[in-house]
Parts: structure tokens; sequence; C-alpha cells
């Protein structure tokens, strides 16, 4: 039993008044106290002033990519150790921003599908994604052509175990010769995708840069679209009806916010031509949640310089940026993370899974505290911690 100590906490929904006790047991939250009540025979750790919260959850990351730019161009040329190596660093760096639970979206030949329940943090996968020929990632060995091929590829994936099963419906700005702008599949071939991969009971998420793609994947029934630029013939286009389709059938939008530095000049120039802008996608993120769309947290998390892994407090400053309110944000990464994912976490409340993390500050005030964790709980187990800490028997 463990007993965690704080100034206050954010249950993934609400903030807490404190001073708040979390109390764990068996890998699960047993209770929330205010307070500093006794605990007998619990491991009592006092995080001073610290707030807690669940443990974060990035819904869109490249486990296999070594956050470096060209990330993507160099996967396929990893050995199976290099490759080992790589998903470990990634994971290492994602443990120390508080980021308990992973959603891998760009999986290669399923190396991150076979690694999971080899390390500390949970580990969701879509194993590699489904392409069109030479379509984006299709090095990763997703590409398929075809009705009875995409029905093949979903029952793959299901026998692999995934836990969500991606398609580009859309090209993509780290392929070459992939068409950011066009589609990559019909409406009909995206319905394909989302029967079987339901009839398997799993979810789908599209990658959509372009409107119309993304419009072509709400209609075929996906669950979640990743990116959403709405990039149309006339730049990033957000029409009342999308917006309409997405609340009422509450698809969760992963706008893969979050940068650690300005993008290079040959994105920033490649962005300019199809009237695409940093500032406008954090603008438009914002609209969305204002207008009631299921917004996560995500990163793309791996693919280049300004995208390494562990910049999840990236993502949730910029939704606040947008002018999310810093509680949706925070549930963001949390509990409404944990939704889209089909996981017991993202909440403190009893019988929710014990993964919570300790931050300096008060992210409810200012939500950059979110850039400084302290400690890391996983399964009511301490993973690390950077205060001092009082424990007894």
């Amino acid at each position: 039993m463990l007993a965690l100590r704080a100034g206050r906490a954010f249950d993934g929904e609400h903030s807490l008044a404190g001073p708040v006790t979390v109390i764990t047991e068996n890998g699960t939250i047993k209770a929330v106290e205010q307070g500093h009540p006794d605990v007998p025979g619990a491991e009592v750790v006092d995080l001073g002033t610290a707030t807690v919260l669940p443990g974060l959850i990035d819904t869109h990351v490249h486990l296999c990519a070594d956050s470096e730019n060209g990330a993507l161009d160099r996967i396929p040329g990893f050995s199976a150790d290099q490759l080992d190596a790589v998903i470990a660093d990634s994971l290492a760096r994602q443990l120390r921003a508080g980021v308990t639970t992973v959603r891998d979206l760009g999986d290669h030949q399923w190396a991150v599908i076979e690694q999971r329940g080899r390390h500390v943090q949970r580990i969701l996968g879509s194993g590699p994604p489904i392409t069109s020929p030479r379509g984006h990632c299709w090095s990763m060995g997703g590409e398929v052509s075809g009705d009875e091929q995409l029905r093949q590829a979903v029952r793959v994936r299901a026998e692999r175990g995934v836990d969500v099963v991606k398609v580009m419906a859309s090209g993509g700005f780290a392929t070459p010769g992939s068409a950011v702008g066009e589609c990559q599949f019909t409406e009909q071939e995206l319905r394909v995708v989302v029967e079987e991969a339901h009839a398997h009971g799993l979810p789908v998420t599209a990658h959509a840069h372009s409107l119309a793609a993304a419009q072509r994947a709400v209609a075929a029934g996906v669950d979640g679209l990743e990116h959403l630029s709405c990039l149309s013939d006339r730049g990033m286009q957000v029409p009342d009806d999308l917006v309409d389709a997405l609340v009422e059938a509450d698809i969760a939008v992963c706008h893969t916010l979050g940068i650690t530095q300005e993008p290079p000049p040959f994105m920033i120039e490649a962005w300019d031509k199809i009237g695409m802008s940093y500032a406008g996608k954090v603008s438009m993120a914002g609209m969305m949640y204002d207008r009631g769309v299921r917004t996560v947290a995500g990163t793309d998390g791996g693919i280049a310089s300004g995208k390494p892994h562990g910049a999840i407090a990236f993502s949730v400053v910029d939704l606040v940026k947008g002018g999310v309110p810093n509680a949706g944000a925070l549930a963001s990464a949390t509990s409404q993370a944990a939704k889209a994912c089909g996981v017991t976490k993202g909440v403190l409340k009893p019988g929710w899974d014990a993964d919570i993390i300790a931050v300096r500050g008060d992210p409810m005030r200012d939500i950059s505290a979110l850039h400084h964790v302290t400690t890391v709980v996983i399964g009511g187990q301490i993973v690390t911690t950077t205060l001092p800490s009082e424990r007894r028997e």
C-alpha cells in the first residue's frame, strides 16, 4: 500500500483543493482523501506542495523514431538491436515527462507490438499504419490496395492483437511523393476498414491532413482523427458541418500539437505553399474544443528534433494557448486520452489504475507546471522521484 501526500490534486476532470492524500493498493487507487490522514501499513511519501494528477497519456507517438530530423527515413535501416535501443530510449524520454501510457501509431514491421509488456509503461499500438501503395509511411509495411486487401490488413492486425487500427486517409509531410493535401483512400475503402475493425472490436483512427480526407473518414465512421489540418485549395478551412459531425459522432481528435523548437525552414516553406501555419493549428484546436469537439493530447513524438519524445507538456501548453481552459487541456492528456484509448487510467478515483505523477506548482493556475515532473508512479509503484520523501511502514 502507498500513500501519496500532496499540496493539491487534479483528478483528471477537476481540481481538488489540498492538502490531499492518494492511497493505492495492489496497483489501483483505493482512495483520494482530503488532508493527510493516518494510513496504517502504508508506505507514506510526502510530496510537499506538489500537485498530483493522473499519469499522462500521449495518444500519438512513433517509438521507432529517434527524435532527430529525418527520423522516419532512418527507421528501415535500423537493425533489430538498434530498433530495440531506439524504442527503449523513446520510452525513457516519455517517462521523464510523466507519460505513463503511450499509443504508438507508426510501428515498423511490428517491432512495437512485439515489445508490449517488456517496459514499465503501458504501450498501446496500431502496428504498421494501413496506407496506399507508396503512400505515406509505406516503408513501415502497411501498403494495401483494394477492398479485399484492406479487410485482410485489418484481420492481420486483429490477429496480432493491436489496440487500434490506424489508416492513412491522406498523404503526409514526411514521405517523399506523398501529397499531404490529397486523399489516399475513397470513402468506401475507409468504410471497409471501419466495418472490419469494428467487427473485431477495434477502434479506427485516421491520419488526415486534408479536409477532404477528414470528411471521408468521418463519413466512414472512424473513431478518431489525427492531425486534422483541414487543408484545402484555400488553405486551412473548417466547415461548420464538419465540426457538427465530429461532435455528433463524438470523434476523438488529436491535433498533434507540441513543438520544442521552430520547424526547419524547408518545413515552413512547405506549409506556406499549402496555406498552413502552426499558429493556425493551435487556434483551430481551441475553436474546435470550444465548439464541443472531444480533444485528446498527442505529440507525433519522435519524428523530428522539434517533435521529440517527451514533449507532452508542450502539447498541453499549446492547447491552452489556443484557448482551451487549463482543466480541459489537462483532461486531454488524462481522462479524455484514456477514454479514447480504452484504458482504465487517466482518473484519480477509487478502482482506477494507480498511474500517478506529481508536478511542482499548480497546473490549474499555470499550465507550464506540467514541465516540472518530480515523481512518477506506475501501477502503485514509484518509478522515479526527485523530491525528498518521508516513508514509514
